[in-house]
C-alpha cells in the first residue's frame, strides 16, 4: 500500500496532478553539528549546543559529495581536521535556493567548548529519530486516513490519534470519543515514536516543489465533481501494473 499511495504517481498523470501536490512525498535527512557561525543572531539558545538539523535532498546532495570523495584526506566531521559547511540560501525565482552551499576550503579543529560539550552531552543516536516503520495495522490506517482526507473530511483523532497525529495534538484517551479536529485528514500526520524535540525546519528548495496545478477543470470526474478515493486508488493500481508490464 505505501507504494501505491504516493503524490509522485498521481503527479505524473496531468488530470491528476493537483491532488498530486496535495500527497507528494517530502525526503528530509537528519544530521547533528554545531553552530559555528549564527548571521541570525540567534537569542534563545539551548543548552546544549550540538543541534540537531532537518536537511532537504538538494543540500544533502552537497553534503554527500564531500564524503564521498576519495580524494579527501581527512573526512569533513574529523574533530580535528574537518571543515564547516556553510549554508547559503538565495532566491530562485519563487523558490529558495540552496545549491552555492558548500564545505569551506579551511579545516577547522573543533573548540575547547564543543569539544567538551561532545564530552557532556555525548552524540545523537540518530536512529533513535528517524519515523515507525508502518506495519500492516498502520499501512491501513494511512489508507483510510487517504480516503477520509481525498473525500474532504476531517482530521479526526478518535480514529486515527493511536496512530498517526498532528504535533500538538495529545492521543486519545481510552474508551473515549473525540470530536474531529478542524483540520483536514491531510495534514501532516507523524508516528508518535518519532516526535523529536523542536527539529529544525526543513529548508524549502526548488527541487522538493512541484509543477503549478492544473485548473480545476482537470482535476474533475465525468460527473465534474471531486475525484473519488477509490477511483484515485484505482487509477493508481493501473498506472503501477503498467509500469510493470
Amino acid at each position: 500500500m505505501s507504494d501505491l499511495i504516493t503524490g509522485k504517481t498521481l503527479v505524473q498523470d496531468p488530470s491528476m496532478e493537483a491532488i498530486g501536490r496535495k500527497y507528494w512525498k517530502k525526503r528530509a535527512y537528519i544530521f547533528q553539528g554545531f553552530v559555528s557561525a549564527d548571521p541570525m543572531n540567534e537569542e534563545d539558545k539551548p543548552e546544549n549546543p550540538i543541534r540537531r538539523f532537518v536537511i532537504n535532498p538538494s543540500i544533502f546532495k552537497l553534503i554527500k559529495a564531500a564524503l564521498m570523495d576519495p580524494e579527501m584526506e581527512e573526512l569533513p566531521t574529523d574533530y580535528t581536521s574537518g571543515t564547516d559547511f556553510r549554508l547559503t540560501k538565495t532566491q530562485k525565482g519563487q523558490y529558495a535556493d540552496y545549491s552555492t552551499s558548500n564545505w569551506a576550503r579551511k579545516e577547522r579543529t573543533l573548540s575547547e567548548v564543543e569539544l567538551e560539550a561532545i564530552e557532556k552531552n555525548g552524540l545523537f543516536h540518530l536512529k533513535d529519530f528517524l519515523p515507525k516503520k508502518p506495519g500492516a495495522t498502520e499501512l491501513e490506517v494511512i489508507k483510510d486516513m487517504f480516503e477520509a482526507s481525498v473525500d474532504g473530511q476531517l482530521y479526526d483523532v478518535s480514529k486515527w490519534g493511536e496512530y498517526f497525529r498532528p504535533y500538538g495534538i495529545d492521543a486519545p484517551a481510552p474508551g473515549t470519543t473525540a470530536t474531529p479536529q478542524s483540520q483536514p485528514a491531510s495534514q501532516p500526520a507523524v508516528s508518535q515514536p518519532v516526535a523529536p524535540a523542536a527539529p529544525a525546519t526543513p529548508p524549502k528548495a526548488e527541487e522538493d516543489a512541484l509543477p503549478q496545478p492544473p485548473s480545476p477543470s482537470a482535476t474533475t470526474n465525468e460527473d465534474g465533481g471531486k475525484p473519488k478515493a477509490e477511483d484515485i486508488l484505482a487509477m493508481i493500481r493501473q498506472k503501477k501494473t503498467q509500469d510493470q508490464s
